[in-house]
């Protein structure tokens, strides 16, 4: 496993992480004892952050993470989580150390390891206060770093004007070049931490898919595979299938399947891709099952992919996908 410093916090993390967002019960019924395989199975291929947040099955996945932990020694195991915003879309002093007292007590620690504000709406970047707050847990020992999780490169590139703020988690991936166009070069020059998260897409970049019909009832990418993108999860649908047409996400994959190097899966070709830009510092595929997040965690050995994989890649994003997604993210 290859190991990068996230950012200013000065902290090795595993190039390839484990999110947990497909504990919660927008994707499929997941057993406990799966949830937990899966996070037994990273840690024991060298994984050593582990991504959650409190809404993740409201609570669930950092239980479950915190489950798992107390079965070995914590030493060197990293995990961010993500306070939620309030019903306003910002995030308030009483909100922000209600989550993080939950948080704490979910994960059996006295201190977080990273906090994320999780997607407010775009005002809460421009609410000094609000920053001010996590510099205050942070003096207190409620945590021990802060960042932000955003939709928007905009939002990120506000976010880092706040000296408290270490790490951003943006989605980037082969559907979404803006970020490396936007926003890397300066976080890189900043010492900025880059966790990219929905990198597979929602699946789509794992070439699990052939249509609407491999989805399940109560699958959110059932109805967004049917609604169009404004049908997904995040703001105006940002992030099921990363935010574009189901059916266009299907045929870039149709167009990347030659570019894809035998010893490597679609899904693996898609991490070594986010890895190959220098200014990321982990990526954080979700999955709860083992053989995936093997096969994930395998993606960080694997050979950088050559410049013309990197140009056909843009020319398919160029031709499938720029027009629905470069200038909304």
């Amino acid at each position: 496993m290859e190991y990068r410093t996230l950012g200013s916090t000065d902290v090795d993390v595993s190039a390839v992480g484990l999110g947990t967002w497909n504990v919660g019960p927008v994707w499929s019924d997941v057993s406990d004892e799966q949830a937990k395989d899966a996070i037994r199975t990273a840690l024991d291929a060298d994984v050593n952050l582990l991504d959650t947040a409190e809404v993740y099955g409201g609570g669930r996945a950092e239980s479950l993470i915190g489950e798992v932990l107390d079965e070995r020694d914590r030493d060197g195991i990293f995990v961010p989580t993500k306070a939620a915003p309030d019903e306003d879309g910002g995030h308030s002093e009483a909100g922000l150390r209600e989550s993080i007292a939950g948080s704490k007590e979910r994960l059996g620690v006295e201190t977080l390891d990273l906090v994320q504000l999780h997607c407010p709406e775009t005002q809460a970047f421009y609410n000094p206060d609000t920053f001010e707050t996590l510099e205050e847990l942070r003096e207190e020992g409620e945590i021990n770093h802060a960042g932000v999780s955003v939709e928007k490169v905009e939002e990120a590139t506000k976010a880092i004007e706040y000296d408290v703020v270490e790490t951003v988690q943006i989605i980037f991936n082969p559907f979404r070049h803006r970020p490396a166009e936007r926003f890397f070069e300066r976080a890189a020059a900043e010492n900025v931490g880059i966790i990219v998260r929905v990198p597979l897409a929602s699946g789509l970049l794992a070439d699990v898919f052939d249509g609407i019909e491999d989805f399940d009832e109560g699958d959110h990418r059932k109805s967004a595979a049917e609604g169009g993108v404004d049908a997904g999860i995040g703001r105006a649908g940002g992030e099921t299938f990363a935010g574009v047409p189901f059916e266009s996400g299907l045929d870039a994959v149709d167009d990347l399947r030659p570019h894809v190097p035998e010893e490597m899966s679609m899904a693996q070709f898609t991490l070594r891709w986010i890895l190959d830009h220098d200014a990321v510092s982990t990526v954080i595929p979700g999955s709860t099952s083992p053989a995936h997040v093997e096969a994930n965690a395998a993606a960080a050995d694997l050979p950088e992919l050559s410049h013309e994989t990197h140009g056909a890649v843009r020319d398919i994003y160029e031709a499938h996908l720029y027009d629905h997604v470069h200038h909304r993210w």
